[in-house]
C-alpha cells in the first residue's frame, strides 16, 4: 500500500461524486455540508469541486454527532474549534467526544426527568393545561384566572 504522502497530488483529490460515494452520503448532503460550512472544497481549472480526502474524516465525525442527536449547528459550533482546512486527528477526536459527552449526558438527564414526569402524569390521566408539568411547563400564569 503506497503512503498517503507519496500519492500524486491527483489522487489526493477527491471529486464531489468521490466524496459522497466513499461517506455513504448523497450528493446534495456534500454540497449541504459545504453550505453550512462544516466542508471546504475548491474549484479546478475545469470548474469541477475538488475535495481533499481530509474531508472523509470530517464527515464521518459529522455523522457519528448526527447519529448521537446533536444538531447541525451544535455540530458546526464544536467544529468551529478546528479549521474547515485543518485535518482532524485522534486527539482533536478526543477533544470533540469529550465536549460532546457533556452535552449528551445533560440531553439524557433531562430525557430520564421527563419520562419520570410521563409515568406520573400517566397514572394521573388529567393532562390539565393549568397543572401538568408535562403539558403546561414553567406557566407563570398558572395560578392566575383565564
Amino acid at each position: 500500500m503506497v503512503a498517503f504522502s507519496k500519492l500524486s497530488p491527483k489522487k489526493q483529490v477527491l471529486k464531489v461524486g468521490d466524496v459522497a460515494r466513499r461517506s455513504a452520503i448523497s450528493v446534495a448532503t456534500v454540497h449541504f455540508y459545504e453550505q453550512k460550512g462544516l466542508i471546504k472544497s475548491w474549484r479546478d481549472a475545469g470548474n469541477q469541486r475538488c475535495f481533499s480526502r481530509d474531508v472523509l474524516r470530517r464527515i464521518a465525525m459529522i455523522r457519528i454527532a448526527q447519529n448521537t442527536g446533536l444538531s447541525l449547528n451544535e455540530i458546526k459550533q464544536a467544529l468551529a474549534h478546528f479549521p474547515v482546512e485543518k485535518k482532524l486527528t485522534s486527539a482533536d477526536w478526543r477533544s470533540l467526544s469529550r465536549h460532546w459527552r457533556e452535552v449528551l449526558n445533560k440531553r439524557i438527564a433531562s430525557l430520564k426527568a421527563l419520562r419520570d414526569q410521563m409515568d406520573d402524569c400517566i397514572g394521573c390521566g388529567c393532562l390539565s393545561l393549568q397543572q401538568c408539568p408535562l403539558r403546561n411547563a414553567d406557566d407563570w400564569q398558572a395560578d392566575a384566572e383565564i
